[in-house]
């Protein structure tokens, strides 16, 4: 079956960095748009970013716009998100996803689900 694996949370400063990896098996990986949503608790599973399959256009939410950077590599099945400028309000779980459509956003255009990464950032 379809395994997404998210890695490279963690625990950061405000104003520092990281950069999540989401690595897909069992998937003809080149033919999804791969997103990642966020998950803070109590709240609802938020879209932060798209990719389209060939990587030709992305889309963020406005909140992280200008700050993070989703990018995939068709030959490693693998996306990523790279954050920066991380503020307290961007802890939460994230979550990759990948879905048929070719720029899915809502989280019910998605076909498969990572397990999620825990991203803090303290202030």
């Amino acid at each position: 079956q379809v395994q997404l694996v998210e890695s490279g949370g963690g625990l950061v400063e405000a104003g520092g960095s990281l950069r999540l990896s989401c690595a897909a098996s069992r998937l003809t990986f080149s033919t999804y748009a791969m997103g990642w949503f966020r998950q803070a608790p109590g709240s609802g599973r938020e879209f932060v970013a798209v990719i389209t399959w060939s990587g030709g256009s992305t889309y963020y939410a406005d909140s992280v716009k200008g700050r993070f950077a989703i990018s995939r590599d068709n030959a490693k099945k693998t996306v990523y998100l790279q954050m920066n400028s991380l503020k307290p309000e961007d802890t939460a779980v994230y979550y990759c996803a990948a879905g048929r459509r070719l720029t899915p956003r809502a989280w019910n255009e998605f076909d498969y689900w990572g397990q999620g990464t825990q991203v803090t950032v303290s202030s």
